[in-house]
């Protein structure tokens, strides 16, 4: 049996934003890759070791770290 990774960022919302989870507990919503990268900073990560295209650690679901839609709004 493998183990799921330990973030878990959903698809994007209506509002462009996806929710970023770390071993299960929900952190917050990102609208881009830096705002992933400072939740997981939040939760202990040390970002300079974070790999966002790293599937052990990261699972992406509705498309990978570069899908952001850019026809969304944006958080205030």
């Amino acid at each position: 049996m493998t183990e799921d990774p330990r973030v878990v960022v959903q698809p994007p919302s209506p509002s462009g934003g996806r929710r970023v989870r770390v071993d299960g507990t929900i952190l917050g919503v990102a609208y881009g890759p830096r705002d992933v990268i400072e939740l997981l900073r939040r939760a202990g990560l040390d970002p300079d070791e974070v790999r966002l295209d790293d599937p052990l650690l990261i699972l992406w679901r509705g498309g990978g770290p570069t899908h952001w839609p850019t026809d969304t709004p944006r958080r205030p």
